[in-house]
């Protein structure tokens, strides 16, 4: 592993459920397993349409670690045997649609759903954080490896729709706007549903 880099590999294939605070990490990991899912939805839906164009290996490269995230939340789902949201249906049409919605106001909608959806992610892992650190910082050392490693990737993919002209895409304000109200009822409907 390169230098800083957070190994993400659990130990064993099931987490001894001793001492954890079971609701919180079941709407945790379930809650992050739906975003990370809606975000290869969002990827997906992106490609389709601008699969071809010179923005596609940017997309490419942020949808791989959004691949990579989503794998590592079903290691976890099993890991702590935690149920996925019954809303990921919705969520692979919605997430799809969304991505491919976007693309076709061009690169700039492309990059400005990406802030979008990325500040809201990322912000709502800083709260999951604070909450894993309140609870125990020690006890949950491992998943708070994970979710800050996952947050600076969002962080990240934030930037780049920044880099690439996010902001000048049409009606940027209304669309960023919209797409973050519609990620925060996502979170919530995920962390309960």
């Amino acid at each position: 592993l390169p230098a800083g880099a957070v190994s993400l590999r659990l130990r064993s294939t099931r987490v001894a459920a001793e001492g954890i605070n079971k609701p919180l990490i079941d709407r945790i990991i379930r809650v992050d397993h739906a975003g990370e899912y809606g975000a290869n939805r969002i990827y997906a839906g992106q490609m389709a349409v601008l699969g071809r164009s010179s923005v596609a290996p940017i997309i490419q490269q942020m949808w791989n670690q959004e691949k990579d995230h989503l794998k590592k939340f079903n290691e976890l789902m099993v890991a702590y045997r935690v149920r996925p949201t019954v809303l990921l249906p919705f969520w692979n049409v919605a997430g799809f649609v969304l991505g491919a919605g976007s693309a076709l106001l061009g690169k700039k909608g492309a990059m400005a759903c990406t802030v979008a959806v990325e500040e809201s992610i990322s912000d709502h892992y800083n709260s999951q954080i604070r909450a894993l650190i309140e609870e125990d910082p020690e006890k949950y050392k491992e998943l708070l490896q994970i979710i800050k490693q996952f947050r600076d990737d969002e962080r990240e993919h934030h930037d780049i729709g920044l880099e690439h002209d996010a902001e000048a895409a049409p009606a940027y304000s209304v669309l960023k706007m919209a797409i973050q109200l519609g990620c925060k009822a996502a979170i919530f409907l995920s962390e309960r549903i």
